[in-house]
């Protein structure tokens, strides 16, 4: 039986060709906001060393960033059930662009709690992106090729993602001064100034050239034709949907799978540079190396399982993945120096088909409640703010910061029971 399935769902087209150009602008979405979650990322080490802070005062950059998801994932779910996917698009990308400007009088200010605010609206503009750009893919082509399309589409985030760190590396991380926490605890309060003045002026100028970017990408989606890809029901009643969803088995253990997942892939990568730091005795810039080799492994690896999907059910090769990621976890852990920072980039590898396959096996016949399904999903990302707290207050505990992966390893097991659920009980391969 699925080997029939198997062989109906190859002959279906990936991507119409009537929906290759809007294809190709979503997919630059999915780098765009790849760029900004991974640069983000690296603000934890970046502001670590500026203000003099602590694992979990750093995490709050991930608070504030994903729970805008989480607040604003709901709110666009209903706007493009009662307007168009072109117009979140639009918005999606309005306050991406508005969070990003904001970098540059938040450099001045020199108040972390600004940054905080930026981030939030920028965070809001990716939420909406995502809650619309998602399910869009999802319903720009066939069904049956539904989870394989999403994740040709996401195998361009991590390519965003690499770039994000890269310009990290070379405009942020570069622009951090060699000043120690001591050090900068004893100097006067004007030096201390001028220093973080000109380190955050560095952390603004990415920022603000991603914004100009921006720009170019939402004039060219303003003036392309879109396509509708609606339900054709542009009513709405939350609490039927929600009743519906709820009592969907599949849709509301992926929903809880997701958090989890989101929660350990930004804790993975949020600690990434403090471990190798840590294990290999480098600064910052020099640790982001391996950052950037991770979404490598990351990247690589989409493509590869993507193409997997072919002859393996989703659902399998995410079990696969998780079973690999858990004990790359472990291996994190009680592993030292090279080794440790090798397994530690190899989890990166074994996430990268996690968030899309979890967000298609669930997402997928759902119909009229598609829009609201997929906002769950993106809700689901408050797991980056939460499981990132967790992991920095572990570390901070602990005093070491390998302990703290116990807390990923924790999170993938929830991905494997999550993947037996789907292989028992939903075999049908989408």
């Amino acid at each position: 039986m699925k080997t029939n399935l198997l062989s109906k769902t190859n002959k279906k087209p990936l991507v119409p060709k009537e929906f290759l150009l809007p294809f190709i602008l979503l997919t630059s979405l999915f780098f765009a906001w790849g760029l900004a979650n991974n640069m983000t990322d690296t603000l934890l080490a970046a502001f670590k060393k500026i203000m003099s802070m602590t694992d979990f005062q750093t995490s709050w950059i991930q608070i504030a960033f994903y729970f805008s998801y989480f607040c604003l994932a709901l709110p666009a779910a209903i706007l493009i059930k009662k307007t168009t996917y072109k117009t979140g698009i639009v918005i999606g990308l309005l306050m991406f662009i508005t969070g990003a400007l904001l970098f540059y009088p938040c450099s001045q200010t020199m108040a972390y709690a600004h940054f905080l605010i930026a981030l939030y609206i920028l965070a809001g503009g990716l939420s909406v992106l995502e809650t619309t750009s998602n399910p869009y893919v999802i319903l720009m082509g066939p069904e049956e090729t539904a989870t394989r399309r999403l994740n040709l589409a996401q195998s361009f985030n991590p390519i965003g993602s690499i770039t994000g760190v890269i310009l990290s590396k070379f405009f942020i991380l570069s622009g951090l001064a060699s000043y120690s926490a001591a050090e900068r605890a004893q100097m006067n309060i004007d030096e201390l100034a001028t220093v973080q003045s000109t380190e955050l002026n560095a952390v603004m100028g990415p920022y603000v050239g991603v914004a100009f970017v921006l720009i170019v990408i939402l004039l060219l989606i303003v003036f392309t034709r879109m396509p509708k890809a609606s339900d054709g029901d542009s009513s709405l009643n939350l609490v039927s949907t929600a009743r519906r969803l709820y009592a969907n088995k599949k849709y509301f253990y992926g929903i809880i799978t997701q958090f989890f997942y989101v929660g350990a892939q930004i804790t993975v990568w949020s600690f990434t540079i403090r471990y190798a730091m840590k294990e290999l005795s480098v600064n910052e810039e020099s640790a982001s190396i391996y950052y950037i080799l991770s979404l490598a492994f990351f990247i690589g690896a989409r493509f590869i399982f993507t193409g997997l999907m072919k002859y393996f059910s989703p659902a399998k090769l995410l079990l696969f993945a998780a079973i690999m990621a858990s004990v790359c976890c472990g291996l994190t852990m009680i592993s030292h120096g090279y080794m440790g920072v090798t397994c530690l980039m190899l989890i990166s590898f074994f996430m990268s088909l996690m968030f899309p396959t979890i967000y298609g096996l669930t997402i997928t016949g759902l119909g009229e409640d598609t829009k609201i399904g997929g906002s769950g999903h993106i809700m689901a990302i408050l797991g980056g703010a939460v499981i990132t707290a967790v992991q920095g207050i572990v570390s901070d505990q602990t005093g070491v910061i390998n302990y703290s992966y116990i807390v990923p390893l924790a999170c993938f097991l929830v991905v494997v029971a999550f993947s037996l659920y789907i292989e028992r009980k939903h075999s049908v391969i989408k």
